[in-house]
């Protein structure tokens, strides 16, 4: 079998992903997803470049394409970055290729699964859209008036959440246009801005009760001693973990939010490769390491770093921003490890999630959790119809193998 062409589409989703599909000259397609926040027109043109060594060669190879890809560009951004999401997709087709000619779901390539269901935390976002749905920066209130709608809508949001089955949440407090912001460069929380992020987390826990498990975001938009405020102020609501307290290249900082933090401390998303996860676990960074299979090298860095991290007795539970593909990609390695904690999900109020991606058995997230099926692959197969409908640019066109028409983007 041997790679025919290397074809590329980007889908809107919570931001524009690429979707790769992979030709064989048997009939065989895989398909993969890549990272949506990064640069999407570069990362096209990234995996058209890489045409050039993979097109002739036996799909099959997995492991070796990627390392074979990564070395040849050690000098030209494979430490991290868009190289890297763009093989993370790329590597994610590979895999649903070899699965679907052996018949057998990818987990089973990964040495089989711990557990077919795979539970997800729901992402709610930030709160900056009111229950009308108008962006609260934009309207012309009180600084009270906004915090009140910003807490509505974080508990809304919550609440919605929890009527769709979902029995962890995450919210995001960093909050950039905040009017006691000290201005647009510096980093230091003030007291007021301190103030409303608590009572932002306490309106959220008193809606959902004690029980349900509240995880919230920084960013790393803050220094340390914010940092180390917030997970102090914070530490009453009982969270599951604090994510990202200080900027990802702030190692030494976020050591020190760990080892003063009440509560547990997650990160890993803006690290590359299982090399910076490893530096990242050795030093002992983290409670819960959370890589982006769509970004950070692809699944087999995902279940390698896994398995790092279980050696230091640390939770895995991958960020996730991407589409269909990109999430059953990052369900499948969850299942096939012992120390998967949670997956994170954001397309909870995208509406044409369900018509995007379809497996016979019908509806494959319910009750906030994903049913792994026995359907080779990744058991997904994506309706063109939709696609279409929501495609991002007109370099899209190579991978329907047909010119759009002009009202089609």
């Amino acid at each position: 079998m041997k790679i025919t062409n290397i074809r590329t589409a980007i889908v809107l989703i919570i931001g524009p992903s690429v979707f790769v599909k992979i030709d064989t000259d048997e009939g065989l397609t895989g398909l993969g997803e890549c990272y949506p926040s990064a640069p999407a027109d570069a990362i096209v043109r990234i995996i058209g470049a890489m045409k050039e060594q993979l097109i002739g060669q036996d799909p099959r190879h997995i492991t070796a394409l990627h390392e074979k890809i990564r070395r040849d560009n050690l000098f030209t951004g494979a430490q991290g970055g868009p190289v890297l999401t763009a093989l993370s997709g790329v590597e994610m087709a590979l895999w649903d290729l070899k699965a679907r000619q052996l018949g057998v779901p990818v987990y089973e390539l990964l040495g089989g699964r711990f557990r077919d269901t795979v539970q997800l935390y729901a992402d709610c976002h930030a709160g900056t859209v009111d229950a009308a749905g108008h962006h609260v920066e934009d309207q012309r209130l009180s600084p009270a008036e906004r915090e009140g709608a910003i807490r509505r809508e974080m508990v809304a949001a919550a609440q919605s959440a929890l009527k769709q089955g979902y029995t962890a949440l995450k919210f995001d407090i960093d909050d950039q246009d905040h009017p006691a912001r000290r201005d647009p460069w510096n980093w230091t929380l003030s007291r007021v801005e301190i103030d409303d992020i608590v009572a932002r987390v306490a309106a959220v826990r008193e809606s959902i009760g004690p029980a349900i498990e509240l995880a919230i975001d920084i960013h790393g938009r803050y220094d340390l001693p914010s940092a180390l405020t917030i997970a102090r102020e914070l530490a009453p609501f009982r969270l599951m973990w604090l994510e990202e307290p200080v900027p990802p290249e702030n190692i030494t900082g976020l050591i020190h939010v760990r080892q003063h933090s009440p509560m547990p401390i997650c990160a890993g998303e803006n690290v590359y490769t299982r090399f910076g996860l490893f530096d990242l676990l050795q030093r002992g960074a983290v409670d819960i390491v959370m890589p982006d299979i769509a970004k950070f090298g692809g699944v087999w860095e995902g279940l390698r770093t896994a398995g790092i991290a279980e050696q230091f007795g640390i939770p895995f539970a991958p960020h996730n921003v991407s589409g269909p593909l990109g999430t059953i990609a990052a369900a499948h390695v969850c299942a096939a490890i012992p120390n998967f904690f949670l997956l994170e999900f954001h397309g909870i109020d995208l509406d044409y999630w369900d018509g995007l991606a379809t497996r016979p058995e019908g509806r494959w997230i319910e009750d906030g959790a994903i049913k792994l099926s026995n359907a080779p692959g990744w058991g997904l197969e994506l309706d063109d119809v939709v696609m279409r409908a929501h495609l991002h640019t007109r370099l899209s066109e190579d991978y329907f193998g047909e010119d759009l028409p002009n009202g089609e983007i």
